[in-house]
C-alpha cells in the first residue's frame, strides 16, 4: 500500500479536498473496498467440509502442535506454514477476494485489486499447501456465479504466477464456464509444484486441456525452464492468451497475480518488467467490458512485488501502459507456445490455422516434403544424366535413406570424380534472404492470407546446385551426389514441426555415411582423383573424412560454401593436414557470418585450419552459389 501511496494512487488529504476532488475527478484516486471475513458456505463452494474444519480447528492448537505440524509440513510438496492466526488470515484473504469480485461485477467500480495474503493458488479442493490455505480467486469466482448468474456466467482467470495453480486447474477442470490460463516454469514436471502423489491429478503440462464438459477450457502455457521475459510473455499474450480470451468472450476477468516472476525475484528466477505486467493487464482490459478483478498471489521480493503491483494498478487506474522494447523471443520459448497452439487447435478456432494434424497424415502415409524433393531432383537427375542410387547397408529403415547417394554411370571406371555433399536444402538466391540470419530454405510458399492454407501453385522450389552438377559432367567428372538430410523421416515422428538439428548431431550423420562411401567405393577406384565439395552444414562431412582418413594424395582440392558452423580441419596424428587443407581449398563464407564480425575473428579464419577461407560478397549459400559459380569452375 506504501507503494501505491508513493505512486499518488491513494488519497490522504482532509476531508474537505476529497469532497471537492470527488466532485471534479471521482476516478483520480483508488477507492477502498472494506474486506471482511468470507463465510463456511462460501469458502465450500470449491472446498470440502473437512477441509474447512481442518483449518479452523488450527485456532485451537498449543503453540508447541503449531511448530511441529510446520516442520513436518515444510517438507515436500506441502511447503506450508501455519499459525494460530491461520485461519482467521485465510478467511479476510478469501472474504477480501469475494468483495473486490463483487464490486466489479455489480459495476460500482470498473476494476479493482485485492492486496490480500495469504495467497491461494496452489490450496486443493481437500487440503492446504504452497503456502496457500483457502483458494481465494475460484472461491470468489464461484461466488459470484453463483450470485449473479445473469451478470457473471463466464469467467476467465489468468494466473501469471510463475508456479502452476494446481488448485484452480482441478476446481474448475470439468467446468465449461471456467477458463483457466496459466503461464508458470514447468520444467517437465520438475519445478514447483510437480506433479501430485495421485498420478490420476493432472499437472501443469500443456497437455492437460480440462476433462468432460471442460476439454480446452484449461491452457497451460507451460515454459521449459526459468529465464523466460518480457518477450516470452508479451508473446504467449499475443499468440495464445488473448486469441483464445476473446473467442472464451468472458463476462469477468480475475487475475490471480503471482509477482514471482518479476525481475529481481531470485527464487522465481525470471524477468518480467513491470512495464510488461501493464501491459498484460491492459490487454486484458480489452476483454469483458474492461471489468478486471486482480487477487495478488505469491511472490518473494517485496520490492519486485510492489513495482509490479504498481504497474498493474496504474493500468486499471487508466493511465496507458509503460512504454517498453520487447526483447526478442527465446527460440525453446516459442516452442512451447507453439506446442500449447496444437494442444489447444482442436478446442478453439483461432488455435487452428498453422497446426498440422501429424497423426492423421502419418495414417495416411502422406510423405515429408524433403524426402519428395529428393525423389524429384533423382528423377531430373537420371533424365538429365543417367545417374542412379547407390545403395547404403543401414541399421534402420527410413524414406530419407532413399535416394540419399546419387551417381553417374560407371563411378567406378572414372578417372576424375566429383563427391558433392549438401544439406537437403539448397537456398533460394534472392532477396528474401536479407530477411533471416540462417540461409533461406528451398521451398517458399505464399500462403491464403484468409486461413494460411498453402495451394501447390503458390509454392516454389530453388535448387542452385544443379548448375554445379551439369558443369562436371560436361567437363568429364563422374559425379557422386549427396543428400544430408536434416531429419530422418519416422513413423515415429509425434510432431509436424522437427527442429534442425544440433551440430554435433549433423556433423556425426555425415562422417558416417562419407567414411561409409570411401571404405566402400571410392578408395576402390584408386587412379582416380577426388575432388570434395561442401555446401551448407554437411561440409562438416568433408572435415570429418579429411580427419578420420589419409585421402589428402587423392584430393586434388575442396570447394566449399559455408554459412552456418565454419570449423576447422586438424589432425592429432597428421601434422601437415591443415597447412595442405590451407593450399587445397577455397573456402566461401557468407558475409553475414559472425567471423567477419571484428578484425580479431577474421584474422583467425584465415589461418591455415580453416581452409582458404573467402568473404562472399553476398549473403546465404543459394546467393554464393549463384555468385560463384564461373570462379569456382576456374579454380
Amino acid at each position: 500500500m506504501k507503494e501505491f501511496s508513493n505512486g499518488g494512487l491513494l488519497f490522504e488529504g482532509n476531508e474537505t479536498e476529497l469532497a471537492n476532488i470527488l466532485k471534479d475527478s471521482p476516478t483520480k484516486y483508488m477507492w477502498r473496498i472494506p474486506a471482511r471475513v468470507a463465510r463456511q458456505d462460501e469458502i465450500c463452494t470449491v472446498h470440502t467440509a473437512t477441509h474447512f474444519e481442518w483449518v479452523r480447528d488450527l485456532s485451537d492448537k498449543s503453540p508447541k502442535e503449531l511448530r511441529e505440524m510446520t516442520e513436518w509440513f515444510d517438507t515436500g510438496r506441502k511447503s506450508l506454514y501455519v499459525g494460530s492466526l491461520t485461519y482467521y488470515a485465510a478467511l479476510i484473504s478469501a472474504g477480501g477476494a469475494i468483495e473486490t469480485c463483487k464490486n466489479v461485477v455489480e459495476g460500482r467500480v470498473k476494476n479493482a485489486i485485492a492486496v490480500i495474503r495469504p495467497p491461494g493458488h496452489h490450496a486443493e479442493p481437500s487440503e492446504s499447501m504452497g503456502f496457500c490455505i483457502f483458494n481465494n480467486v475460484p472461491i470468489a469466482a464461484s461466488v459470484c456465479m453463483q450470485d449473479y448468474p445473469d451478470l457473471c456466467r463466464k469467467i476467465l482467470i489468468l494466473d501469471w504466477d510463475v508456479h502452476h495453480g494446481n488448485g484452480i486447474q482441478n476446481m474448475f477442470y470439468e467446468n465449461p464456464n471456467v477458463l483457466y490460463i496459466s503461464l508458470h516454469v514447468y520444467q517437465n514436471g520438475l519445478f514447483y509444484p510437480g506433479q501430485s502423489d495421485n498420478e490420476a491429478v493432472p499437472d501443469g503440462g500443456p497437455d492437460k486441456r480440462g476433462a468432460g464438459m471442460g476439454i480446452g477450457k484449461n491452457v497451460n502455457i507451460a515454459w521449459h525452464d526459468q529465464g523466460m521475459g518480457d518477450g516470452e510473455y508479451m508473446a504467449a499474450f499475443q499468440k495464445l492468451v488473448m486469441p483464445i480470451a476473446h473467442e472464451f468472450n468472458p463476462d469477468l476477468v480475475i487475475i490471480s497475480a503471482g509477482f514471482d516472476a518479476a525481475a529481481g525475484d531470485d527464487l522465481g528466477g525470471c524477468y518480467v518488467t513491470p512495464a510488461c505486467y501493464s501491459h498484460m493487464t491492459h490487454m486484458l482490459m480489452s476483454l469483458a467490458n474492461g471489468k478486471v478483478a486482480v487477487c495478488l498471489e505469491g511472490g518473494y521480493n517485496l520490492r519486485a512485488i510492489s513495482r509490479s503491483a504498481l504497474a498493474v494498478a496504474k493500468t486499471l487506474m487508466g493511465e496507458p501502459p509503460e512504454r517498453m522494447v520487447i526483447p526478442p523471443l527465446n527460440e525453446k520459448a516459442a516452442r512451447d507456445i507453439q506446442h500449447v497452439k496444437e494442444y489447444q487447435a482442436p478446442y478453439w478456432e483461432c488455435m487452428r490455422p498453422g497446426v498440422i494434424p501429424i497423426k492423421d497424415l502419418q495414417h495416411r502415409n502422406a510423405p515429408r516434403l524433403h524426402d519428395v524433393m529428393r525423389a524429384y531432383q533423382k528423377g531430373i537427375l537420371s533424365k538429365k544424366h543417367n545417374m542412379i542410387s547407390m545403395p547404403i547397408m543401414r541399421k534402420m529403415l527410413s524414406k530419407s535413406f532413399a535416394d540419399q547417394v546419387l551417381v553417374t554411370p560407371k563411378i567406378q571406371f572414372a578417372k576424375k570424380i566429383i563427391l558433392i555433399v549438401h544439406d537437403s536444402y539448397v537456398p533460394f538466391h534472392d532477396e528474401l534472404a536479407a530477411f533471416t540470419d540462417r540461409s533461406r530454405p528451398e521451398i517458399v510458399a505464399q500462403a491464403d492470407s484468409l486461413d494460411n492454407s498453402v495451394e501447390a501453385h503458390n509454392a516454389f522450389m530453388g535448387d542452385d546446385l544443379m548448375p554445379y552438377i551439369d558443369w562436371a559432367i560436361e567437363n568429364g567428372f563422374g559425379v557422386v551426389d549427396v543428400n544430408i538430410p536434416q531429419h530422418i523421416t519416422s513413423p515415429k515422428d509425434e510432431e509436424a514441426f522437427i527442429p534442425r538439428p544440433q551440430e554435433p548431431t549433423k556433423e556425426q550423420q555425415s562422417k558416417e555415411l562419407l567414411c561409409y562411401l570411401w571404405d566402400n567405393y571410392l578408395q576402390l577406384n584408386d587412379s582416380a582423383s577426388l575432388t570434395l565439395m561442401g555446401v551448407g552444414d554437411a561440409y562438416l562431412g568433408i572435415k570429418q573424412l579429411l580427419i578420420s582418413r589419409d585421402i589428402k594424395s587423392r584430393v586434388p582440392g575442396v570447394l566449399s560454401f559455408v554459412s552456418g558452423s565454419l570449423r576447422p580441419v586438424r589432425s592429432e596424428t597428421d601434422p601437415y593436414l591443415s597447412s595442405w587443407y590451407k593450399a587445397s581449398s577455397l573456402i566461401f563464407v557468407s558475409s553475414d557470418h559472425s567471423c567477419w564480425n571484428d578484425e580479431e575473428n577474421a584474422r583467425k579464419v584465415r589461418k591455415n585450419r580453416f581452409g582458404a577461407v573467402e568473404k562472399s560478397e553476398v549473403t546465404g549459400l543459394g546467393n554464393m552459389l549463384k555468385r560463384y559459380e564461373g570462379k569456382a569452375a576456374k579454380w
